[in-house]
């Protein structure tokens, strides 16, 4: 009986491996954190051998750690630069996720709909314009109720794609910006008060009389924050929502490059709201772990096909479809020791 017993036992511990979650491990992004959540919980559904562990700790923590290979993947809203990809132990591809506008939330008295002119936005940031009630805030705000009251600037204390796609943004339509702090993951910023995350801005703006930051729509609806419209190139204030993110997109995915580092802030277009980016994930070329790289490679055609349907809800903007022809193509050249990782399809 006891040999027997035995038997069963080393049967069991050699099977029990097989069955055993694929752990997969990804940090970085705070901007896409709710969908990814919600894509992580619903591809349980379909691949329940498959567990996502993601740390949402900011784009640069990301980039980072998807570098140094302790994670399985990272995630940015900011593209690596030349130099951050040179530094790479491998060929790192950016895959596009959806598309999200970064938006201007603010806490004045009775919470008006604000609109601001670009030129506005970056003296606030660079600490020119200190008043709500500023001749040049008013005059894009007629009828609105503006206090005599100091604008405490909010932003990102950690290295943050949010950041970028703002910064990147206020280095377009503003030469003085460009000149004194320019663009990146972070930045040596003139005024203001940092908040850790999407989440740590918005709970800054939201308890902070005064208070004007810069978040990712999700997070100010869900904090029921208000946000601006903001002057596009076309010189219409464009109010950011699903519609006005894809019409951002629409004139980048005719000439989409091959690496998807794409800028889609101030891009022409009546309708486009001039804040707006993709998201990407950030995972190797050559798979270190040819178990985790499959499971990562599947992951992403799900996501890229089945999973947009879930960003409308969550406020974000679907992948454009000539864009996510182009994903496909790419997840198909992910390898493991040079070998392709998903069949042809």
């Amino acid at each position: 009986m006891k040999t027997a017993w035995i038997a069963v036992l080393a049967l069991l511990a050699a099977v029990q491996p097989v069955s055993a979650q694929t752990l997969i491990n990804g940090a970085g992004a705070t901007f896409p954190y709710p969908i990814y959540s919600k894509w992580f919980d619903e591809y349980a559904k379909i691949d329940p051998e498959v567990r996502f562990n993601y740390q949402s700790i900011g784009s640069g923590g990301g980039i980072k750690q998807i570098t140094s290979r302790t994670v399985d993947f990272g995630a940015t809203d900011g593209p690596m630069s030349d130099e951050q990809l040179k530094q790479a132990p491998g060929e790192l591809l950016h895959i596009p996720t959806v598309l999200g506008a970064v938006v201007a939330t603010y806490n004045v008295p009775g919470s008006p709909k604000l609109n601001f002119t670009p030129d506005v936005l970056a003296d606030i940031f660079l600490g020119k314009i200190t008043k709500w009630n500023d001749a040049r805030i008013a005059a894009a705000n007629a009828g609105a109720s503006l206090p005599d009251q100091p604008i405490l600037v909010v932003h990102r204390s950690d290295g943050s794609g949010t950041t970028y796609v703002w910064v990147d943004y206020l280095s377009k339509v503003s030469p003085e910006w460009q000149q004194k702090v320019g663009k990146g993951t972070s930045v040596n910023w003139p005024v203001g008060l940092g908040g850790k995350g999407n989440e740590g801005v918005s709970g800054q703006v939201k308890n902070t009389p005064g208070a004007l930051g810069y978040v990712e729509l999700a997070y100010a609806v869900k904090n029921k924050l208000p946000v601006a419209s903001v002057k596009n190139a076309a010189g219409k204030f464009i109010e950011p929502t699903i519609a006005s993110t894809t019409a951002a997109a629409a004139g980048a995915a005719k000439s989409m490059p091959d690496d998807f580092r794409a800028s889609l802030t101030n891009v022409l277009g009546d309708d486009a709201y001039p804040i707006a980016s993709f998201t990407w994930l950030l995972v190797y070329k050559d798979q270190p772990n040819e178990v985790k790289g499959r499971a990562v490679a599947k992951f992403l055609w799900w996501m890229s096909h089945e999973g947009q349907k879930y960003a409308d809800d969550l406020l974000y903007a679907p992948l454009p479809q000539a864009v996510v022809k182009q994903i496909e193509a790419k997840i198909k050249h992910i390898t493991y020791q040079g070998k392709p990782l998903m069949a042809a399809r």
